[in-house]
Order: structure tokens, then sequence, then C-alpha cells
């Protein structure tokens, strides 16, 4: 936890701001986060058998773009994210899709503190390694869920072929994202994710890893868990 008490990274908060007003370019830094959404979002639809009615909570929303989608299937959505620029663009967005999503800067341990057991669905997506302490996320996270409801968290793998694809081959090589947008030391592994949430007492359904083929230029979900993967957990 930082200093003043907010589990943030001021430096990582700047970084994703600093590209706010490209959040909704499918041709920009954030383009693969518009390719693999579709398939984040029908592996949530399919988990927790369909979104519809369900409350959600997208924790780390940024622009919204998966908070937006789960709107269009008819979930109730809240996004909290902690950068104004990207929450002011996420809300600028509503106007031109006409989605209702309620957008909110608030940390998710505060949310948590106002709204224990509210939410029939949390997604925590390519966030945990971004903050300074990813446990206190998924604590939170953990409270925010109702009894039987559904948590997932998505974020990258720690290991020689993580560090090869995702920060050499994605940042450097193909240069999908942005240099410096991942830090290698803050990559979890599975094992260390799974080992938070059973303390958090989330119990652990599925796992499922996201890939991408460099020359096909398509990104699928698939059993390979080595670089990136999603998890989902039963509260």
């Amino acid at each position: 936890m930082k200093d003043d008490g907010i589990n943030a990274d001021p430096m990582e908060l700047e970084k994703f701001s600093q590209l706010a007003h490209h959040w909704w370019d499918p041709n920009s830094e954030f383009k693969p986060l518009h390719e693999i959404n579709p398939l984040r979002l029908n592996y949530i639809d399919e988990t927790v058998a369909g979104l519809a009615g369900k409350t959600v909570v997208d924790v780390g929303c940024g622009g919204g773009i998966l908070s937006e989608s789960m709107a269009v299937r008819g979930a109730k959505v809240t996004g909290i994210d902690l950068s104004d620029k990207a929450l002011k663009v996420a809300k600028l967005h509503l106007l031109e899709s006409g989605q209702q999503v309620d957008y909110r800067k608030i940390t998710v341990e505060a949310l948590a503190e106002e709204h224990p057991q509210h939410y029939d669905v949390v997604t925590c997506m390519e966030m945990l390694e971004h903050v300074p302490d990813p446990a206190s996320v998924i604590q939170a996270c953990a409270r925010l869920a109702k009894n039987g409801g559904w948590v997932f968290f998505s974020t990258l793998n720690r290991n020689p072929k993580a560090y090869l694809y995702a920060i050499i081959g994605a940042e450097y090589i193909l240069h999908l994202l942005p240099r410096g947008t991942h830090e290698y030391a803050k990559f979890i592994k599975p094992s260390e994710l799974a080992h938070m949430a059973r303390a958090a007492n989330l119990m652990e359904a599925k796992m499922i890893g996201m890939t991408y083929n460099p020359l096909t230029k398509t990104y699928a979900l698939e059993g390979d868990t080595s670089v990136n993967y999603i998890m989902a957990f039963t509260a």
C-alpha cells in the first residue's frame, strides 16, 4: 500500500492517463485491448450464465471498453478507476454509444467498504500487475462479491517466456504496446494469484490462457496459461 493509503502507483496512473484520449481508437496503443475484449466478454458471459440483469463492477475500468460491452449484454455496470482522464473518456463515450454505466473515481478498497457483498460479478482485468499491493485488490474484490458471486482476474504470468512475449515481443519487437507498459517483477504466477485468492476466501473455479499468434495477428483463449491468463473464482 502506498504511504498516502491509496493502493496505486502514481507513475502507472500517469502513464495510462497520458494515453487516455486514444482509449477508444481501435488502431491506437489500445488496439490489443479492443481485440481481446470480445474474448474476455464472451468468457465472462458464458461463465456466469449470462450477464443480462446482473450487477457488475469493473475494477480498473480505464476508458470503459469492457464496462460498456458488459452493459450492452444487459448488465447493470459500475466502472471504477483512479485516472480522471480515463474516466472522462469513458463518460464521454457513453454520449456516443447511448449505453449506461456508472463510472466512479474510487479505490476498490473504499468501494468494498461502501458496498460489501453487493455485486453478482466482479471483474479486474489487466490491473493486478500495475498496483503496489495486488493482495489488497483481491481482498477487496472478494468483499464486493455476493455469496456465490463470480470474481474474474486477468494478468500476466511470471516466467522467461512471459518476459520474452509480453515485454520484448509485445513492446519492443511487434510494438503492440508502448515501451514500459509492463514491469516484469510485478507479473503474477497463477499459483500466487490462487494463494492470494484463497486467503480472501475465494474458491478457484476455472482458468484459461490467452495467446497471440504474430503470424495471423489474432488472439485466442486456450489452455496455454504461460503468458496471459484469466482466473475465475466464486465467493
